[in-house]
């Protein structure tokens, strides 16, 4: 009966079900015992109202995901179309009008409501989207510059393009997912690398302009976290990482305990950008791995289901948007570490957030759509007679 009532509800890859709800439960843990300065702040020591906040935003972001998963994913193609024609001009108004914080417009105010949306997460899963759209739409003629490289090439350079003055790790991150996905899609090599080439051209001219203006902006932030993960002997510059490594070596294996971090009263951000090295300060070197290991299975298990796909667009939907989730994750926990320079991405699903818990959890519907469906097709192959037993 049971079994009856999740297959009803939770249908997909229940592994990716499972994992969710897990992510879900460590990030609730974490965030409540990282937030303690912030509520000290600014909520008189209220540290209940960011575990509620929190726990309305992942409990809105799982609905989200659950109505993603019901959408049929041959929708999402439509969807693609129509959320880049939005996500360009949201882009460009956002870099001109946006809510400007640490010198960084990410962030659009939503009027009445007065809630910050980042609408460069939009962007980032409609591209995904888009690419996997055009991708398996050229199949035929993939090779092709002009008729199949070109209309993806260029709203991929506009989209990152409008990204990077304000936000270099996510421009980053989406560009080399998108190059990924042209791999994965059968794109000429030497088209590929034409567009690494390009890329790498026009970040170069953007970052000499901004260097040689008056305002540098971000830029000079970028110069500035490069220079510090370079210079590893100068300890003042690099308060961050010695704070988290801090944090990551008095973990030992075991950890301290849930709520027993003492480096959450110093690391900045510790519960976005540094709850990674809470996360093993608290529940060691297991807890660590363990969160490695639970991004790892989620990758595999989509490259499990895809495999089963003979759908180019669910093929390509699925690894990107899984892709995207993992990359992003690598790169902030290997800023913890000190592998990385300081860049501000949050650990997906288990970072304090609003819209990048929304847009990955809605992410994480589609792979789900994706995998209901396969599971279907699958499941009627084997149903169908065969020609002995219909003798």
């Amino acid at each position: 009966m049971t079994n009856t009532w999740l297959q009803k509800y939770f249908r997909g890859d229940r592994f990716i079900w499972v994992i969710v709800f897990f992510m879900a439960l460590i990030s609730v843990l974490a965030v409540y015992s990282s937030v303690g300065t912030l509520a000290y702040k600014y909520q008189q020591g209220n540290t209940g109202y960011y575990l509620i906040k929190h726990l309305i935003i992942l409990l809105f972001g799982i609905g989200l995901m659950y109505a993603a998963h019901l959408v049929r994913y041959t929708h999402y193609t439509g969807i693609a179309q129509l959320g880049i024609i939005v996500a360009v001009p949201l882009l460009i108004f956002t870099l001109l009008a946006g809510t400007n914080i640490h010198e960084a417009s990410r962030w659009l105010t939503l009027p009445i409501i007065n809630v910050s949306f980042q609408t460069s997460d939009l962007a980032k899963l409609v591209l995904i989207m888009y690419v996997a759209r055009m991708l398996s739409k050229k199949q035929e003629n993939i090779k092709d510059f002009k008729t199949a490289f070109l209309p993806i090439m260029i709203p991929v350079i506009i989209i990152c393009g409008l990204i990077l003055p304000a936000n270099f790790s996510t421009a980053a991150v989406l560009f080399v997912t998108c190059l990924f996905l042209m791999y994965i899609g059968r794109i000429n090599m030497k088209h590929i690398m034409m567009m690494l080439g390009i890329g790498a051209v026009l970040f170069t001219i953007f970052v000499s302009i901004a260097l040689l203006s008056d305002t540098p902006g971000r830029v000079a932030t970028w110069k500035a976290r490069v220079e510090n993960f370079l210079d590893k002997e100068n300890g003042d510059a690099n308060y961050q990482i010695q704070q988290s490594k801090i944090a990551i070596a008095t973990g030992g294996v075991a950890g301290k305990g849930p709520g027993n971090s003492t480096q959450r009263n110093f690391l900045p951000h510790p519960y976005s950008d540094f709850i990674y090295s809470i996360i093993v300060e608290e529940y060691g070197l297991i807890g660590g791995i363990t969160v490695v290991l639970i991004y790892l299975v989620l990758f595999f298990r989509v490259i499990r289901f895809v495999r089963m796909s003979p759908r180019a667009f669910a093929t390509l939907l699925a690894i990107g948007c899984s892709f995207s989730l993992v990359f992003q994750a690598m790169i902030n926990m290997a800023v913890a570490v000190n592998l990385f320079p300081v860049t501000g991405q949050p650990l997906p699903m288990l970072s304090m957030g609003g819209t990048s818990i929304w847009f990955t959890s809605i992410a994480i519907g589609i792979i789900l759509s994706i995998s209901k469906e396969v599971i279907k097709e699958n499941d009627n192959e084997t149903r169908e007679p065969t020609l002995a037993t219909q003798n």
